[in-house]
């Protein structure tokens, strides 16, 4: 039961944040007509966003350690960016009604919006 608890805290958290990064950074689009399908559309968006993170992360900082070790672990944003840009991408694959514009600013400062977001909210709500 905790395990379910910790991925819906998870998930919860990653919509609240990408509900705030289409609401702050302009370029971040939703396009929906209705709040009902604003939801299932951040609740998808933060699936995919966390499959992506999950799947294509360690085996980006296993390949380009090199990277992180030249850069003092600077490259980290430059590779959330590329992930975040590649969930947008996906989503519009999928007819998703969420779109990122590009890169610099706009995927860069999302993945780090939606990455403080979703850490505060995890450290708040996961206390016993």
């Amino acid at each position: 039961m905790d395990f379910l608890k910790g991925l819906l805290i998870r998930l919860g958290s990653t919509v609240v944040a990408f509900w705030l990064a289409t609401l702050l950074i302009p370029g971040i689009t939703l396009d929906t007509g209705s709040a009902g399908e604003a939801i299932v559309t951040l609740v998808l968006v933060s699936v995919i966003f966390g499959v992506v993170n999950a799947v294509l992360q360690p085996v980006i900082k296993t390949v380009g350690c090199g990277f992180y070790l030249l850069t003092l672990g600077l490259i980290a944003l430059v590779v959330n960016g590329l992930l975040f840009l590649l969930t947008s991408w996906i989503a519009g694959q999928a007819d998703l009604p969420f779109h990122v514009d590009g890169f610099w600013p706009e995927a860069v400062l999302g993945a780090l919006l939606v990455g403080i977001v979703t850490w505060i909210l995890g450290a708040i709500l996961d206390r016993d």
